[in-house]
């Protein structure tokens, strides 16, 4: 959580979509795939069945200490990929584009600025 916490740390979009818009579009939450690349590097590729606490685990348990609302939003953890895992490791630098795409929900494009 501390990691997605920081300003500017959690962009979304392009969109958020529920559940149900999901169905109608015969897609399953619990089993879309996932990637992000980073100047056209695939850094992470996996799938929403791939967690090790799926969708539904996720809102049981926070809902058990604490009143979840509409609009409100839960960060899972990520897939195998970051910059961090690599030898030698490979963090975000200034300059660098990610694309982060989630099957039936879209694409958010983002550039890392260097903080000043």
């Amino acid at each position: 959580m501390k990691g997605k916490s920081f300003p500017t740390f959690n962009p979304m979009g392009p969109w958020i979509v529920t559940k149900d818009e999901l169905a109608k579009n015969g897609l399953d939450p619990s089993n879309l795939a996932l990637s992000c690349t980073i100047d056209g590097e695939v850094r992470q590729n996996s799938r929403t069945d791939d967690l090790i606490f799926g969708i539904n685990h996720c809102v049981w348990y926070i809902s058990q200490f604490m009143e979840l609302k509409a609009g409100d939003v839960i960060n899972t953890g990520t897939p195998e990929g970051v910059g961090f895992g690599f030898r030698p490791e490979k963090y975000l630098k200034g300059g660098e584009n990610i694309v982060t795409t989630i099957e039936g929900i879209g694409t958010i494009k983002n550039k890392v600025v260097n903080y000043k």
